[in-house]
């Protein structure tokens, strides 16, 4: 498979993300502007302001259990909060560091979910630590709450990609039971691609990734777990290579919410580790399918190093896990 020009590829994600049509948000903030001037990454700067007493509750060792915990609600520290942790110019960095995870066309977007999903209530504020310290190289920041888990390396600006440790995304602005269309779902522009690259197969293909059977279930013990065998849909070793090209396009239009940085990696990790042929594309019909139009609401990309699973009923939630 040829390799794909990445700066092509992000700008055909930044187009997608013009679906939204989204205002960006001022991500430097006077701390994060020190931050640059002194050297420090953003997550680094709010680890050295830290007193002791904070980071005796939310820093936590490097192989601590929680790093590979996910769920779609859930807290890294439910009695230490955003809110009732940190100060001022603190909570200001820790907002800077979210919105630099994603991209500029997705920041308002993102920032509006996390907000409608903590209900106005201070008890749904998100919680953000640590794992490890300074001196670990895989040193990580971790931002965690209702409908959202992000990670990056605590060490740099610089996106290291989604690898080793999972993430969640997901929403509902307004039914629990979203229709066809997800209105006001800022996710659901993953979906729309995704079929896109459903229509590039043949009707052959098409009807071996839709599987007969239920989706993963979402229990945090298992929504993650890496199959070696029995998976389900199409295998993508039996893709065209123009096919195949698409697929990881595809995946990088699909990640159009995130740094461009941590998108190239991780598209990166993908090819140079030759993943593509051992995954395997689902989706799922029934109740799975909102509406009954064939555009397909719940899928998974998967194989032994890699989980993406959407579901799309009754709403969505999306869980990204990478082998590094």
């Amino acid at each position: 498979m040829k390799n794909v020009n990445r700066r092509n590829l992000m700008k055909t994600a930044g187009a997608t993300s013009a679906l939204l049509a989204m205002t960006p948000v001022d991500t430097l903030s006077n701390m994060a502007r020190a931050a640059e001037t002194q050297g420090d990454s953003a997550p680094m700067q709010l680890y050295k302001s830290l007193s002791d007493e904070q980071r005796a509750k939310v820093c936590l060792p490097r192989d601590h259990k929680s790093r590979q915990f996910i769920s779609n609600w859930w807290y890294v520290h439910p009695d230490h909060r955003i809110h009732n942790t940190f100060n001022q110019d603190q909570q200001e960095l820790i907002q800077n560091i979210f919105n630099d995870l994603h991209s500029p066309e997705h920041q308002a977007a993102v920032n509006k979910q996390v907000k409608v999903d903590q209900y106005g209530d201070a008890r749904n504020t998100p919680s953000v630590g640590f794992f490890g310290t300074p001196e670990d190289e895989d040193f990580e920041f971790i931002y965690t709450g209702h409908h959202v888990t992000r990670r990056c390396n605590a060490h740099s600006d610089q996106g290291h990609g989604f690898g080793n440790a999972p993430i969640f995304y997901g929403h509902f602005p307004k039914d629990f039971n979203e229709t066809k269309d997800h209105p006001g779902n800022p996710y659901w522009y993953q979906g729309l691609v995704f079929n896109e690259f459903v229509q590039a197969l043949d009707s052959r293909q098409q009807e071996k990734a839709l599987d007969s059977s239920k989706p993963r279930s979402e229990k945090p013990s298992f929504v993650i777990t890496m199959r070696e065998e029995n998976l389900p849909g199409l295998s993508c070793a039996e893709l065209s290579e123009d096919q195949k090209e698409l697929l990881l396009e595809t995946m990088g239009r699909m990640m159009a919410m995130f740094r461009e940085d941590d998108v190239v990696a991780t598209l990166d990790t993908i090819e140079k580790k030759s993943m593509i042929d051992q995954l395997y594309v689902s989706y799922y019909g029934g109740k799975y399918d909102i509406g009954s139009d064939r555009v397909w609401d719940t899928w998974q990309i998967e194989g032994p190093k890699m989980v993406w699973y959407f579901r799309g009923q009754p709403h969505i939630h999306s869980y990204f896990h990478l082998k590094a």
